[in-house]
């Protein structure tokens, strides 16, 4: 004992010196630590964010194996639960995405979708490219692609310049389309030199008068840019049918108010509906104004609350004419998403996308318009499933905004509507901008694009066909009650399978 007291200084001593070695390494590798992460371009978060937000990847990994205890909530969260969301980051590093032990998707619930497999599946060699496909073909300009998921419309406004850039620098890479949303053309929508859809919200942001109303000069400069292929009139969206765009005045910059026409620093509020639409007739009249100025295909988004609104509207068309039906429907759901939305709205209103894209497109069956209108998906599409589907439902291509807000890194923070975005997509602040490096992001939003073809081209293949268009709604099965399932095309039979 009084050997072990004789050296109990020299062994306090040691373990001071090895307390203070250790408290001067944890030092220096959270200063090396720091400078890493606001130097690095692959996460916004750790650059924005430098040293704590590594604790969210920790947690994230811990989680895989507390699951039993207390954090088994994969598929919980709402609007887009863990797994989805999992799913979107994966694709956009192009990580491996396959999993083991089982599936934690619950097969029981009423409206749950899953795929019947066929007895000889497509083989490997047996794969085709997505079929090109024209829209407008009555147009000056006609527009063809073979795209088959695309960028949906997300204002310059309601996103950061870098996020603009690099959704426009990505869909080039990937070969699909962006679209503007309402918020007009910037120069970054541009710059990456990708086809660009024109949407025309009820204000007409970017292409009207100071007063209101349609700038037709400005409406001719925007269809002069030879990336600009198609126009689109959006009479409703699905976050918020029967209100026009939000843009809270914090986010509107001397740059968004120049290219919008409106005052800087004012909350951007669009009109409820185009104010020179009061029945089909005049959607039809507009549709034609904007295709006879521009040159170019020209359709309609919407989201449907009225299932007779398509009956009136192609009886309209079909008086006319052929020639005078909008050259695309891009349908949205009422589980569609945006910045900024009344929760009365966002949370009650509109028909899902699941009801209304088999109604839509029987609609066109019957009226003997389904190869004139090309018919585009949007709403909570952002997992192969969802879009496999759309394409049994019998779409012809599928947009997505919040799948590619992932892909730029968004983690569903919900601040979309406060300008502070803690990943920089949704906000103005150049502070929390400057965590988005668009030159790598790009890169993440051209592998979600190409990992969502792989893997809509499996689910195909596993069906029995040889690209997503071919697929018919017989291959998609809906759960009815637990134990039980109908073929979608017992459901929706008016469609044509072949």
């Amino acid at each position: 004992m009084d050997t072990i007291l004789a050296y109990l200084p020299i062994i306090l001593q040691y373990l001071a010196l090895m307390f203070v070695l250790a408290v001067g390494l944890g030092v220096l590798w959270v200063i090396a630590a720091y400078f890493r992460d606001k130097s690095q371009h692959e996460s916004a978060l750790r650059r924005n964010y430098p040293v704590i937000a590594r604790f969210r990847y920790l947690f994230e990994h811990l989680g895989e194996f507390f699951r039993q205890y207390c954090f088994a909530m994969d598929r919980e969260e709402m609007p887009f639960n863990r797994a989805e969301r999992s799913w979107v980051y994966r694709a956009a590093k192009d990580v491996d995405s396959t999993v083991a032990f089982g599936s934690t998707r619950d097969l029981k619930p009423a409206g749950t979708v899953f795929f019947a497999n066929c007895a000889f599946p497509a083989m490997d060699e047996e794969d085709a490219e997505p079929t090109p496909v024209t829209i407008g073909p009555g147009a000056r300009e006609p527009y063809t692609t073979s795209s088959i998921f695309n960028i949906s419309g997300m204002s310059f406004g309601a996103l950061s310049v870098p996020a603009v850039r690099a959704l426009s620098m990505g869909a080039k890479k990937a070969g699909i389309w962006l679209n503007t949303g309402e918020g007009g053309l910037s120069p970054y929508h541009l710059e990456g030199g990708c086809d660009i859809i024109f949407q025309i919200g009820t204000a007409k942001f970017g292409v009207r008068k100071p007063e209101g109303g349609f700038d037709e000069g400005r409406l001719k400069a925007v269809a002069r840019h030879d990336q600009v292929k198609m126009f689109e009139i959006k009479l409703s969206q699905g976050a918020k049918p029967g209100k026009g765009g939000i843009l809270p005045g914090v986010k509107v910059t001397e740059e968004i108010a120049a290219i919008r026409s409106i005052p800087v620093g004012k909350s951007a509020i669009s009109p409820n509906r185009h104010e020179e639409m009061r029945g089909v007739a005049d959607v039809l009249d507009m549709v034609a104004y904007v295709r006879e100025t521009t040159g170019k295909p020209t359709g309609l988004k919407l989201v449907v609350g009225d299932e007779e609104f398509f009956g009136e509207l192609f009886a309209e068309v079909n008086k006319r004419g052929a020639e005078s039906a909008p050259d695309f429907i891009t349908l949205d759901g009422g589980d569609g998403g945006t910045g900024a939305a009344p929760m009365s709205l966002i949370d009650n209103m509109g028909m899902p996308l699941r009801e209304s894209l088999p109604l839509l497109v029987d609609s066109l069956m019957r009226t003997g318009l389904r190869d004139r209108i090309r018919v585009i998906a949007s709403g909570k599409l952002i997992n192969p499933s969802e879009v496999a589907w759309a394409f049994c439902a019998g779409a012809d291509f599928v947009n997505s905004a919040r799948g590619f807000m992932f892909s730029l890194g968004c983690i569903q923070a919900l601040q979309c509507n406060k300008n502070t975005c803690p990943t920089g997509v949704t906000t103005h602040d150049k502070r929390l901008q400057r965590g988005l490096v668009p030159e790598t992001k790009a890169d993440r939003v051209a592998n979600y694009a190409e990992n969502m073809k792989k893997e809509i081209r499996i689910i195909a293949h596993s069906c029995g066909v040889a690209e997503p268009r071919a697929l018919r709604r017989k291959h998609a099965r809906i759960i009815m009650r637990p134990g039980q399932s109908k073929s979608m095309a017992d459901l929706w039979p008016d469609v044509t399978e072949g």
